[in-house]
């Protein structure tokens, strides 16, 4: 394990929801743990007026996110701070600097800082202006590390405007780019799955996989982010972040090592190699987007989306989104991929699929199954591995029946599986940016995404509905190719009824 060097962590933004639901939760477990450095405290910053005893209260002793004994909790919140901006974050930072050193030589914490950016991306540039009129980005004492949350950007222009303008301040390899995605335990074991395993390295490309799918559903609606949501969407808020860097780890050539860089070079080149869809008649035909209406769930009416709070009744962004892309190289040419996102969908579940082609030879022609192997990543929930293939059912005759080979994280015993951001808090504190998106990474997102969103501006396209509650408009199946149709998951990960299945 790297060596966790001691340091203060600054979290701007420090009175949010953010903070106390996630932050400082992923920050106690930590700590209880042991994963914490001897010299480590935590200053909050926000423009809302607290004591220092007030935000130990807020978020750490009266938390409802914390659960343990109350002395360990209070040994615990003895290392939270809070200092106040006075009602604006692009201010002079002399007092803030003032109470950082205080802090940094009353608890020896080596002149080595995190500042933690909770903040919206709007607010980014100014606060490391103001860090660095003060000193807090030299790095000639101490190393001086800056984390930023998504959204990065809105498209690419925006998204190249807030890398300058933390490019003037910071150097990229200073910042953290925080996607909570990438620190969940079954996306990480993308890498190990295809690179590790000589069952599977030597398959994974058009030889031998037919297609491949990602679904990322979400049982609820916007709830409370109506606000955001309606100026987002479901393609900015999920597809161009979190989903393609699914992507990207699934194409990626082999890195020539675990370093961070040699893996996020390979990310980049995955996501440059993206077809670009710039074609009119392509995007109509390969792209698909909804927005949920009301419907009845276990006996209740729920809101269509045009009907929730600070939602425009007018509103066309999507709630629904599908897009089908091509791969330009030679590991995967010809190999479609099918990747949606959705609100109001049947189950909360984000899997990615990949379908292995059939034999080229079919002995069993007469069997009814459908024969394609798949490989079925699970990110959540019930997160695990399932492969399926074909086993012979006991009896006379060659009766095919599909068998799961499936393996659980769950079944680890006593095995600790860490939070997206007790995972991606550690990496910080401890230099390592595997987990975290470089600027180069986020614009070849952009890139990419971007004539899509041009394109769903057009009177021209499309926005179907879809009942809340149901896997998305009716005609979805039509985009994948062939008679495939997309798997549309249940809870568990082996959801299929009358299988054989085979424990890890």
């Amino acid at each position: 394990m790297p060596k966790t060097e001691n340091q203060l962590l600054v979290i701007f933004g420090a009175s949010g929801d953010l903070t106390a639901r996630k932050l400082v939760p992923a920050l106690y477990k930590l700590y209880k743990d042991d994963h914490l450095p001897e010299h480590f405290v935590v200053l909050g910053v926000a423009r809302s007026f607290m004591t220092d005893e007030q935000f130990r209260n807020r978020v750490a002793l009266e938390s409802k996110y914390l659960d343990d004994s109350e002395a360990f909790i209070e040994a615990f919140s003895e290392k939270l701070f809070y200092e106040d901006l006075h009602k604006k974050y692009d201010v002079s930072y002399r007092e803030l600097n003032e109470r950082i050193q205080n802090l940094n030589t009353v608890y020896q914490c080596n002149n080595n800082f995190i500042f933690y950016l909770s903040t919206p991306p709007s607010l980014f540039e100014a606060i490391a202006k103001n860090l660095t009129a003060e000193g807090l980005n030299d790095e000639r004492l101490g190393w001086k590390r800056l984390i930023v949350e998504k959204p990065f950007g809105y498209s690419l222009d925006t998204a190249k405007a807030l890398n300058e303008g933390l490019h003037r301040y910071f150097k990229e390899s200073q910042i953290y780019r925080i996607d909570h995605y990438l620190g969940k335990e079954t996306v990480q074991n993308i890498l190990v799955t295809r690179f590790a395993n000589s069952v599977f390295e030597p398959l994974w490309n058009r030889d031998y996989i037919d297609h491949i799918e990602i679904t990322n559903a979400e049982s609820g609606g916007v709830e409370s982010r109506g606000g955001y949501y309606d100026k987002s969407g479901a393609l900015r808020d999920m597809f161009q972040s979190h989903l393609l860097q699914l992507v990207a780890l699934i194409v990626m050539e082999p890195p020539l090592s675990a370093d961070p860089e040699e893996i996020r070079n390979e990310k980049l080149k995955a996501l440059k190699s993206l077809r670009m869809m710039t074609d009119p008649e392509v995007l109509e035909r390969d792209t698909i987007r909804g927005q949920y209406l009301s419907s009845m769930i276990d006996g209740e009416r729920v809101n269509g989306y045009r009907e929730e709070e600070d939602v425009d009744p007018d509103s066309i962004t999507e709630t629904y989104a599908a897009v089908k892309f091509f791969v330009d190289n030679w590991r995967w040419a010809d190999v479609p991929f099918y990747v949606r996102t959705a609100k109001r969908m049947p189950t909360k579940v984000t899997e990615v699929v990949i379908h292995f082609k059939s034999p080229h030879h079919q002995i069993f022609k007469n069997s009814n199954i459908n024969k394609d192997n798949k490989l079925i990543i699970r990110i959540q929930p019930d997160e695990g591995i399932l492969l399926k293939f074909g086993v012979k059912v006991p009896g006379q005759g060659f009766k095919v029946e599909r068998g799961n080979l499936d393996f659980y994280y769950s079944g680890l015993g006593d095995s600790h599986i860490m939070e997206a951001y007790e995972r991606l808090l550690l990496d910080a504190m401890q230099g390592d940016a595997t987990l975290y998106a470089r600027a180069d990474e986020v614009e070849a997102a952009w890139r990419f995404t971007d004539p899509i969103l041009n394109y769903w501006k057009s009177p021209k396209a499309k926005v179907y509905g879809y009942s809340a509650g149901v896997w998305g408009p009716e005609h979805a199946n039509e985009l994948i190719e062939g008679t495939h149709e997309w798997r549309n998951p249940g809870r568990n990960l082996a959801d299929d009824p009358g299988y054989c299945v085979i424990d890890c």
